[in-house]
């Protein structure tokens, strides 16, 4: 404690007055900065949550949605959003996240000619999003129908893709749909919706 030995050493009232605000400023600092602190993680820990629980995000590997998606590309999905003909889907296989189009669901009957092009319930299947059509890896005998609970998906570079054409791979389960891609967040200079097929038509 300051030791008072003369009138002299009596501080001022301006002096009080700026170290009292001195303290109070100091305290206000320290208040504000830990509700900062306390809101920013509360907000971080809401996105994580989101993120994983809702709209997980994917890295793109490899080239078979191509061109859509190329391969370093990052996407959003929605996990509560019904998936349909159309949708690009990201699924469980092999402990890995692959990305694939659905191209038919439980109960139709899909069939693929030489040249690649996909009949669909007897009907040839408009695909705008196709470049270049191609049977590629194909081992299943036509025509098939998807059984229940699961969809037939091919990947957009259907060259290059492995997907529900061949045995190996086979029909998705419905288990294993990890969410509808519906947003693409990087790399942040092209269109980002993903969308349905069937809505980009309309």
């Amino acid at each position: 404690m300051h030791k008072i030995n003369s009138l002299d050493d009596i501080p001022s009232n301006e002096t009080i007055r700026r170290v009292l605000n001195r303290k109070r400023y100091h305290k206000l600092f320290l208040a504000t900065l830990r509700s900062t602190v306390i809101a920013v993680t509360v907000a971080a820990a809401v996105v994580v949550l989101i993120s994983w629980f809702a709209l997980p995000a994917v890295r793109v590997t490899g080239t078979s949605m191509e061109p859509l998606l190329s391969n370093g590309n990052i996407v959003i999905c929605n996990k509560f959003s019904d998936a349909e003909r159309g949708d690009v889907i990201a699924m469980y296989y092999n402990k890995k996240v692959l990305l694939k189009r659905i191209i038919a669901v439980a109960g139709d009957e899909i069939d693929i000619d030489e040249n690649g092009r996909v009949i669909l319930n007897g009907a040839l299947l408009d695909e705008p999003y196709i470049t270049e059509f191609s049977k590629g890896e194909c081992d299943i005998e036509f025509p098939f129908t998807v059984k229940e609970s699961r969809c037939f998906v091919m990947g957009d570079n259907r060259d290059v893709s492995i997907d529900s054409r061949t045995s190996v791979f086979g029909c998705v389960s419905d288990e294993n749909v990890l969410g509808v891609v519906w947003l693409r967040v990087y790399p942040f200079g092209l269109p980002h919706l993903i969308g349905n097929s069937d809505e980009k038509k309309d």
